[in-house]
Formats: C-alpha cells, sequence, structure tokens
C-alpha cells in the first residue's frame, strides 16, 4: 500500500505563502494552509470571491506539506529546520504523521449527501439513491461551479422558490452558478427560466446539469441579450457584487415583480438596504447560519438605469 509522509506546524501571518512555496520547492506533493483556530471560538473567517487570491491571512495558521513515503523522516525534518531558521521564528515546531493510500473518489462523495430543502424537494449526488423518489429530486454533483446545496445561502433561495407560486412565471437566476436555483424553478413549474453568470465555466457546468435533470432552461454568460424584464429574480452571490449590481438586478425585475438575494452576512444588511431602496424596499425574510436572506416587491413607476452584466 501507498503511503506518504506529512509534515505540519503552526506559522504566523503573511509568512505562510513563502513558506509554502519554499516546502514544494524542496519536493512537496502538496501544500496546505489553514486557520490554526479552526472549529473553535478562535476561528477567523475570512471571504473572497472564487478566483480572487485572499487579501488577507489568517494571524495563526497551520501549514501543513506531504512528501512521497519514501523519504526519510530526518531529511524533510532537515527542510523545515532549514526554513525556521531563515523564518525569523515565523515557523514553529513540527509533527509528522503517515497518510495511507485513500480512495479519494469515494472519500469526497461520502461528504455528499441527499439534502431534504422540502419534503416536496430533494438535492440528490448522483451516486446516492433519492429517500423520497416522489419529491421532486434534483440531481447535482460537486464541480467547478457554486451551488450543490449545501451551503446556507442556497438552502436559502431553494426555500424561497419553493413558497413562491411559480407555474405561469417567467424566473431570473442571476448569477448562476450550477444552475441549481433555475432548475428548482423550471421543476417547480416556472413557464420560461433563464440563468446568467460571468464564468462561462459556470454557464457549461449549469447547462450540462439541467439536461441531465432533464429540465429546460436557458444559460448565458452576459444579460446584455435579455429584453424583457421578470416575474422572479433572485440572485445568490455575495454583497460586495449585489451592491455594485443592485441597478442591473433590478433591471429584470418587473413591476410588482419579486427579488431575493442571498450572500449577504448579518452586519451587511443595511448596505444592501440602501443600494436597493431607489427600486425596492428589502427585508430580511430568513436567516441561517449567519446568512441572510433579503427580499422585496419592485415599486410598480420607477425608471430604471441602463446597467448589465458583463
Amino acid at each position: 500500500m501507498t503511503t506518504w509522509i506529512e509534515i505540519s506546524g503552526p506559522v504566523k501571518g503573511e509568512a505562510a505563502d513563502a513558506i509554502a512555496d519554499a516546502l514544494l520547492d524542496a519536493g512537496a506533493l502538496a501544500v496546505d494552509v489553514a486557520d490554526l483556530h479552526a472549529e473553535s471560538d478562535a476561528e477567523q473567517p475570512i471571504f473572497g470571491e472564487p478566483g480572487m487570491a485572499l487579501s488577507q491571512r489568517w494571524a495563526d495558521s497551520r501549514i501543513a506539506a506531504l512528501f512521497e513515503g519514501d523519504i526519510a523522516p530526518d531529511d524533510i525534518a532537515a527542510i523545515w529546520t532549514a526554513l525556521q531558521a531563515q523564518s525569523a521564528e515565523a515557523l514553529g515546531p513540527h509533527e509528522f504523521r503517515v497518510v495511507p493510500e485513500t480512495d479519494w473518489v469515494r472519500a469526497t462523495q461520502a461528504q455528499f449527501e441527499p439534502i431534504e430543502i422540502t419534503p416536496s424537494l430533494w438535492i440528490v449526488p448522483t451516486w446516492c439513491e433519492p429517500p423520497n423518489p416522489d419529491a421532486i429530486n434534483l440531481r447535482v454533483d460537486p464541480g467547478m461551479a457554486f451551488g450543490t446545496g449545501t451551503h446556507p445561502t442556497t438552502r436559502l433561495c431553494l426555500a424561497w422558490l419553493c413558497e413562491l407560486p411559480l407555474p405561469g412565471k417567467r424566473v431570473l437566476d442571476y448569477g448562476c452558478g450550477s444552475g441549481i436555483l433555475a432548475m428548482a424553478a423550471a421543476a417547480l413549474g416556472a413557464m420560461d427560466v433563464v440563468g446568467v453568470d460571468i464564468d462561462p465555466y459556470a454557464v457549461e457546468t449549469a447547462r450540462q446539469n439541467a439536461a441531465m435533470n432533464r429540465l429546460t432552461a436557458r444559460f448565458d454568460v452576459s444579460d446584455a441579450a435579455l429584453e424583457d424584464a421578470f416575474d422572479v429574480v433572485v440572485a445568490n452571490i455575495l454583497a460586495g457584487p449585489l451592491t455594485v449590481l443592485a441597478p442591473a438586478i433590478c433591471a429584470h425585475v418587473k413591476p410588482g415583480g419579486v427579488l431575493a438575494l442571498a450572500g449577504i452576512l448579518s452586519p451587511q444588511i443595511e448596505r444592501i438596504r440602501e443600494a436597493y431602496a431607489p427600486w425596492i424596499a428589502l427585508s430580511v425574510s430568513a436567516e441561517r447560519e449567519g446568512w441572510v436572506r433579503m427580499t422585496g416587491t419592485r415599486h410598480v413607476a420607477v425608471p430604471m438605469p441602463v446597467n448589465t452584466l458583463r
């Protein structure tokens, strides 16, 4: 059986980046940096956009490097000691762990189980049997696009869609990711469903997911071609983009139409409320694990600026 050796220890601040690079240069197969205080009261959450470099680091991190199992532990320890001498005491003492060969596909799949949104709507990975065959079972696997049903913001949006009378309605999923919200709207009876995202990989993933679930929805990388407003618009992004995109998002909500926003933390509520106030009076309609969902109805007669997702 193939085994590997992991060496790990504490590291301070931004020194983690340089030390991680040095470990890779010294022959490490992989290096992981995580919050030293993860899963404790001292855990420090850091939020960022997918694909963007983080602008901050944990004050205290744990760095772990994986080496081939046939390398002598003393040789790996010597690499660590040399880095300690160069890091001005930023790198702490090390410990070893033997990592056995693992079926990573099966181990990853074991982390994802069917998710009940409501008794009539489930998110089910393709390798699992639906717990309720009579329910709507959306088949979505973890992949390159955000939205597998595990994140609180996704669940908040899915639950909101389940509360709406969608038959005969036109629905827009703004920032569609995996397409899970668009697919749910289609499965719940919406007449016309569109999803847009700036990430072409997300759009392609959404198209594949919709086809796999035999659901009809259109997906595109821009909202510029959308000529009409929608009865229902949902945007599960983050507070920063939601603030900047407020005019564009509201432009796609028809007068009297409804909007749901997610990806918002409790301290960000007022910022979002103010950004959308000229068109929609938003209020918090649900909360889950520190994340909130804000919803509202577009005013009947407010001129909309021209501003689109590019």
